[in-house]
């Protein structure tokens, strides 16, 4: 009898814990919510919709994907509507292999490109377990985050790269990269991977120019020299500028020179201060 008791008690804390939980996550900001990631040297980022859609681009180079997921997402919710793959090297791949095993999700948007690794060939066979939609990227593809018809847009809108690169092997990997600008209302973000400066010269001078302005500017390669050249800066003119990298890297990520081009805008580095978290209203953002 005193064991059905306890055992009744534990099952009415449980329950009024779960709901505790939802108390809390429902009165999070009915906002977009960005946050990018520290994850050491590599990159993740995460997005969440006011209808509570969910999309990671990129992994990082460790499971600590996982743990950073853990604090954003409630503990009930195993589903992520969009994994995002900029480009298949492990900074930005080994924590994607580890979301597919701990989480259901529902499509994937990469490249296709064609990589000699075994984070590669692990990432290969999990997606076609997961039986996720698969998606290849190419400039004009869009995922629409909320009403089409909204007269201030909710999307994500794929830049580059210009044609599919499925089944393709490339000398520099990077230049694979998936570059994407998220448009909420009157705020935007563009998301890099580790483009390099060639590629930004595309985006910025080539034969169908894009619309590159955005508030927000995640910094390619992690603040390496071989990105962010001044001509892309003045294109993009953002207000922020995330650069993702681990702390006391063998790199020496962010490089001066980027950091120069950079001057004027506000940086913000997940190696000194951590995630970083934008919410926007449609109208404004402010910084959590």
């Amino acid at each position: 009898m005193k064991r059905n008791y306890v055992f009744i008690i534990l099952v009415i804390l449980v329950g009024l814990n779960i709901l505790a939980w939802i108390a809390v996550y429902d009165l999070r900001p009915q906002g977009l919510e960005v946050t990018f990631f520290d994850v050491g040297q590599g990159d993740a980022a995460f997005i969440e919709t006011p209808s509570r859609q969910q999309i990671l681009i990129d992994g990082g180079p460790s499971s600590a994907i996982l743990e950073k997921l853990g604090q954003e997402m409630p503990f009930w919710d195993r589903t992520i509507d969009w994994v995002i793959l900029s480009h298949p090297e492990k900074d930005h791949l080994a924590g994607l292999l580890e979301v597919l095993k701990s989480y259901k999700v529902e499509n994937i948007l990469w490249t296709g490109i064609v990589r000699d690794t075994a984070e590669y060939k692990e990432w290969q066979r999990l997606i076609k377990e997961e039986g996720a939609n698969i998606f290849i990227a190419k400039t004009n593809q869009q995922i629409i985050l909320g009403k089409s018809y909204e007269a201030k847009p909710r999307k994500i809108e794929i830049l580059y790269p210009f044609e599919s690169l499925e089944g393709k092997e490339l000398k520099d990997s990077n230049d694979s990269s998936i570059v994407a600008r998220l448009v909420f209302g009157s705020t935007s973000f563009l998301f890099t991977g580790d483009a390099t400066k060639s590629v930004e010269k595309e985006l910025v001078l080539g034969p169908t120019p894009h619309n590159l302005k955005a508030e927000v500017l995640k910094v390619g390669h992690h603040g390496s020299k071989t990105s962010t050249s001044r001509e892309f800066v003045e294109a993009v003119s953002p207000e922020i500028a995330v650069i993702s990298a681990g702390k006391n890297n063998k790199y020496g990520h962010p490089h001066q020179e980027v950091l120069d081009n950079l001057a004027g805008v506000k940086i913000l580095r997940t190696d000194i201060d951590g995630d970083i978290k934008i919410i926007s209203d449609r109208i404004s953002y402010q910084l959590k």
